[in-house]
């Protein structure tokens, strides 16, 4: 399971026109399901992303999680984080999980996030979806469980 966080002061998630996620300062997750990920590596990369200190103390050192930041998140699928890229020109996509379990999943690591008590916005799954952001820093880390 992979998640790339970027640090931001506001992020959005647009479908068919409509917004359906929105999050002021916090984290935008873009969320990649791989083949064998199950709820435990869900629950672990949602407490890594949770408690990472990407986030400025009063000294303008990173050294705060998202949540005593007093920021949210904003979570959207992004199934080509998981893309073979290495040969050729065309990304493949045979590491990814099937589509029923790779929703299942970012639901559950959504439903985690919240109940650790972090807000928690969602993109919808498999749509076509229009991201806004404003990087804060910037900052984007690549983590993966």
């Amino acid at each position: 399971m992979i998640a790339l966080i970027q640090r931001v002061l506001n992020a959005s998630v647009t479908v068919d026109g409509e917004v359906c996620g929105e999050i002021g300062p916090g984290l935008l997750i873009l969320l990649g399901v791989e083949q064998g990920d199950d709820e435990q590596k869900a629950k672990k990369l949602c407490d890594k992303v949770i408690g990472y200190r990407i986030f400025s103390d009063e000294n303008g050192k990173m050294n705060l999680n998202v949540q005593q930041a007093g920021g949210s998140l904003l979570v959207v699928s992004q199934f080509t984080l998981v893309a073979d890229t290495q040969k050729g020109n065309r990304p493949g996509f045979s590491r990814g999980a099937a589509p029923q379990e790779a929703e299942r999943l970012y639901d559950y690591f959504c439903g985690e996030c919240r109940e650790k008590g972090i807000p928690t916005e969602t993109g919808r799954f498999a749509a076509d979806m229009k991201v806004a952001l404003v990087n804060d820093g910037p900052v984007t880390f690549w983590l993966q469980v």
